[in-house]
């Protein structure tokens, strides 16, 4: 063994035994937040004090997303101190909003910790567990936003994984690509081929990133060497960290790039906090992160439209049950959804999977593009020009076909006229869906997508797939939002 090795195992007992208190390192941290929340604006307006109970806190504060607490976050941006949080954040996460253009999320100076250490805890328990330490002396590959970072009444702003950049601790930032100036590259495309120019005669050992920049990472690397596959060219790879979006459409066609066998960790970052992550190579599901500033309410999946739904602490929670994730954290958030389904998978450790969405979205790319967004870009432009829409349903085409180039968003729409250029509609549409959510924007800028592509499909397309699933007539409706193609396949026979 190791000297790292050991460390590892050393700290890992530390860690496993706060999550075998799981519930007491809740009830802890809860304690603190209301002590802190007491100091603020929004802990004065709901009359909350330093020794307020949970069952009181649940009375006083409701659940709310972003838009239902965004004149407290508009204070924040706009250099207010002790608005959410004691003080002024250290930065602005800034993310895709919903209604309002782009969020702006603030992490604290307590809160940084928090997105550093889960992501360096995640590596230790995987040395802990499989005595690899090697990886950590060869080159490591972060795939990340740029880490150029701007200024929003003072306060410094940018992606989070652009904000993490700069928090690389300094063991792995001696080994760590690509370069800073690559790093701060805006135009993916362009990013990624420096990148892949950069490391292709690197001694890479770990490669993280969200699934389909890891992809396109491959598919650079793949076209530049005559074919080869990732194995070939870096033999020493161990280990490949991915999170941010689902993994299951993307898991295949990274394997079969990698052509061989690799370790995978995966993680379950947001820029409201790092909530979990895999510590077990014979278990897909990750561990939740209970002593790291943030106290987790769950409301059960069917319940969450209510208008007075039932709230849950740790200690209530069960497993196999869909639940709705709300956090209150040293970042200054409270009572809020970040609008992701969970389950636990066991609660003895707490550990679960993502389910998906509280909403139908689609996010194959991190860009959570939502119902209200799609129908906006559609029916707004179908009807200034006298376009009538049956229906619709759209989903990600995250492996085009050969010559239809990078991803892209797929529309199958039956429209009641057709419009006389189908190709020009479909750009009015991707842009006034680009004008409704900023990082569907970006992907498109920077050419992790191509603009969207609409399919036009016959008459009685829509009611010919519900009578072949069972579901023509009553309240049953096709999904306007899919993040599979479980349905886009269906139409696809069609074309």
């Amino acid at each position: 063994m190791t000297i790292l090795s050991a460390l590892a195992n050393w700290y890992t007992k530390k860690l496993i035994r706060r999550a075998e208190n799981a519930v007491s390192e809740q009830e802890k941290t809860f304690r603190y937040l209301m002590s802190k929340l007491s100091q603020t604006a929004f802990g004065r307006d709901h009359g909350i004090h330093a020794n307020t109970g949970y069952q009181e806190f649940c009375e006083k504060v409701p659940v709310r997303d972003y838009e239902g607490l965004k004149l407290y976050f508009d204070r924040i941006a706009n250099g207010e101190s002790d608005v959410c949080w004691p003080g002024k954040p250290e930065y602005l996460a800034k993310t895709s909003g919903t209604t309002s253009g782009a969020k702006y999320i603030p992490i604290t100076k307590e809160s940084v910790p928090n997105h550093i250490n889960s992501a360096r805890n995640a590596m230790i328990e995987y040395m802990a567990q499989t005595g690899n330490s090697k990886f950590i002396f060869g080159k490591l590959i972060f795939l990340s936003g740029s880490p150029t970072l701007s200024e929003k009444s003072g306060i410094k702003t940018g992606r989070l994984s652009g904000i993490v950049n700069h928090h690389v601790p300094g063991y792995l930032r001696r080994n760590q690509m690509p370069s800073w100036e690559t790093n701060c590259i805006d135009d993916w495309e362009t990013k990624v081929k420096t990148i892949a120019q950069e490391t292709i005669v690197e001694n890479m050992t770990l490669i993280s990133g969200i699934p389909p920049w890891i992809q396109m990472y491959f598919d650079v690397l793949h076209e530049m060497l005559g074919g080869k596959r990732i194995k070939e060219i870096f033999p020493n790879l161990q280990l490949l960290i991915y999170g941010g979006v689902n993994f299951s459409p993307y898991e295949k066609k990274l394997m079969d790039s990698i052509g061989g066998e690799i370790d995978t960790i995966e993680l379950y970052p947001a820029s409201e906090g790092f909530i979990a992550y895999q510590n077990d190579q014979n278990d897909r599901s990750m561990k939740l992160l209970t002593s790291e500033g943030i106290f987790y309410e769950f409301i059960k999946l069917e319940d969450y439209h209510s208008e007075n739904p039932k709230r849950y602490s740790l200690k209530d929670v069960e497993a196999e049950v869909n639940y709705a994730i709300i956090l209150n954290s040293n970042a200054g958030l409270w009572g809020y959804s970040i609008g992701d389904t969970v389950k636990f998978t066991s609660v003895n450790p707490y550990k679960l999977v993502v389910t998906g969405r509280v909403k139908h979205f689609i996010s194959a790319f991190g860009e959570h593009v939502i119902g209200e967004e799609v129908e906006f870009a559609l029916m707004s432009y179908a009807k200034e020009g006298g376009i009538g829409i049956t229906e619709f349903t759209v989903a990600p085409q995250v492996n085009p076909a050969e010559g239809e180039g990078i991803p892209y968003h797929e529309w199958f729409v039956e429209f009641e006229n057709e419009p006389e250029n189908l190709s020009d509609f479909a750009n009015e549409v991707d842009r006034r869906l680009q004008n409704k959510n900023i990082y569907y924007k970006d992907l498109i800028t920077g050419k992790v997508l191509q603009p969207l592509i609409i399919r036009s499909l016959p008459k009685g397309s829509f009611i010919n797939y519900m009578k072949s699933q069972g579901k023509l007539g009553g309240q049953n409706k096709v999904p306007r939002l899919s993040n599979d193609r479980k349905i886009a396949d269906w139409f696809s026979t069609i074309q």
